[in-house]
């Protein structure tokens, strides 16, 4: 037997202000309301949490490009096999790069993809800390340095990483499926 929580999402009529304003938010700006925020809102303490998380690794000014969030996102949400974030962060990976295939590239096989050498090290950092965050060595490091990248930057990659490692497994199982309007979106350019 399944628990409730697997079909079960948030009734906008009875969540808190704060919250609701939020997913209207989103709705409004997307024109959908990405799955993530009504499931999420079932447990109010953990969306706010969630959400200011993701807002102070995926918004900050400066550093890292979105692309490059985004891009941190896909591979470390491929290598953990999360449907819901491999769609719907391909989607604004499409939109940010302003490439249609540079999402899916990454999510099969990023060592194939049509990278940059700072992307692919940046993808190979992600991996290391999604996958072994506890063998990442100096050379890992020198890797990043070599490619320009700031200290500031490699917490940055690994922070996300693991921020989405956690999210993976939340979408995992609670059996998320991502919103059908992702699929499509950005892929065409």
């Amino acid at each position: 037997m399944y628990p409730k929580f697997i079909d079960e999402v948030v009734n906008l009529d009875n969540v808190e202000p704060d919250i609701r304003e939020t997913i209207i938010t989103v709705g409004d700006k997307t024109g959908f309301v990405p799955a993530v925020f009504t499931k999420l809102a079932l447990r109010p303490d953990e969306f706010r949490a969630f959400f200011a998380y993701h807002n102070a690794l995926m918004s900050k000014e400066g550093g890292l490009s979105k692309k490059e969030r985004e891009m941190i996102v896909v591979v470390t949400s491929a290598q953990n096999n999360c449907l819901y974030c491999v769609v719907a962060h391909g989607a604004i990976l499409r939109i940010y790069s302003k490439d249609s295939t540079i999402s899916d590239q990454i999510a099969t096989n990023y060592r194939l993809a049509e990278l940059s050498e700072r992307e692919r090290v940046i993808c190979d950092f992600a991996v290391r800390v999604a996958v072994s965050a506890d063998s990442i060595d100096e050379e890992d490091y020198d890797a990043c340095y070599s490619v320009g990248l700031t200290d500031d930057e490699i917490w940055d990659i690994g922070a996300i990483s693991a921020m989405f490692a956690m999210s993976n497994r939340i979408a995992g199982f609670t059996q998320l499926r991502p919103n059908r309007e992702f699929y499509t979106m950005g892929r065409k350019y």
